[in-house]
């Protein structure tokens, strides 16, 4: 039985990889929300207003699927500015690495943050999201 999550945010700057997990993820009913991204900028700035709202806890995603490889920003300059969200938002937010990413460096430097609970390769399957417990 998958886990349920009120809200998820898909960051890819592939709007087909975007487009792709976003109906993975509707398909396994995992899901009430799902914010989604093309860029890490968008994705941080959206988050920090969030923060904001007073209501945090409620609007900020369970889970964030950040791709690695994006322009401007790519996910790790995301997760090194992730790190200076407040203590609500790490506290709800966990990170899944979604990339095609198979360079071990990768990997080693993803578990560098608290935050990053899991690194998939991508595309997302049906089974991954079926498992995924974080």
């Amino acid at each position: 039985m998958a886990k349920k999550y009120k809200t998820v945010m898909l960051i890819d700057d592939n709007e087909i990889d975007n487009l792709i997990n976003q109906k993975m993820i509707e398909a396994a009913s995992i899901a009430e929300n799902i914010y989604t991204h093309t860029g890490a900028k968008s994705a941080i700035e959206f988050l920090k207003n969030m923060e904001k709202t007073g209501v945090a806890d409620q609007v900020l995603p369970d889970v964030i699927f950040l791709d690695i490889d994006m322009p401007l920003m790519d996910g790790f300059q995301f997760l090194d500015e992730f790190e200076k969200l407040s203590a609500v938002a790490k506290k709800k937010c966990r990170i899944v690495m979604l990339t095609s990413s198979i360079n071990p460096q990768d990997f080693n430097r993803s578990k560098k943050y608290e935050n990053v609970k899991l690194y998939l390769n991508k595309p997302l399957s049906h089974e991954s999201i079926i498992k995924l417990e974080v």
